[in-house]
């Protein structure tokens, strides 16, 4: 795949994420937020918190959670702790962290605070 056509599948993956989240109550705040510590794909409300949501897309679902990597997982966290210092709260602001794979039939399955905290 090129590197256009695979931007353009990854904006297109992420756009019906953001759908699916805004459907169910999570309205999208930030779209590919970037801080100095990386990028966010999306960002959404959630009551008083927010859902940090990376966003993959592969042939399967199991190959694309294979795509991300502990490295990546560290940056998420730290662009989040950046993001959220902005907020009222601060770092007492309640966050989740989510992983939302698309696999090639353009399925979406939600693995909610797929990073354990």
């Amino acid at each position: 795949m090129s590197g256009l056509v695979a931007y353009l599948a990854g904006q297109a993956g992420e756009e019906i994420v953001a759908q699916s989240y805004a459907s169910r109550g999570y309205p999208i705040v930030e779209r590919r937020w970037r801080g100095r510590a990386g990028e966010i794909d999306l960002i959404a409300r959630n009551g008083a918190g927010f859902v940090f949501i990376e966003v993959k897309k592969s042939r399967t679902h199991s190959a694309a959670i294979e795509h991300l990597r502990p490295a990546q997982m560290n940056r998420i966290y730290r662009a989040a702790s950046e993001y959220i210092a902005g907020a009222p709260t601060g770092q007492d602001t309640d966050v989740r962290f989510d992983v939302a794979t698309i696999d090639a039939a353009g399925r979406i399955e939600v693995i909610e605070n797929a990073f354990g905290i």
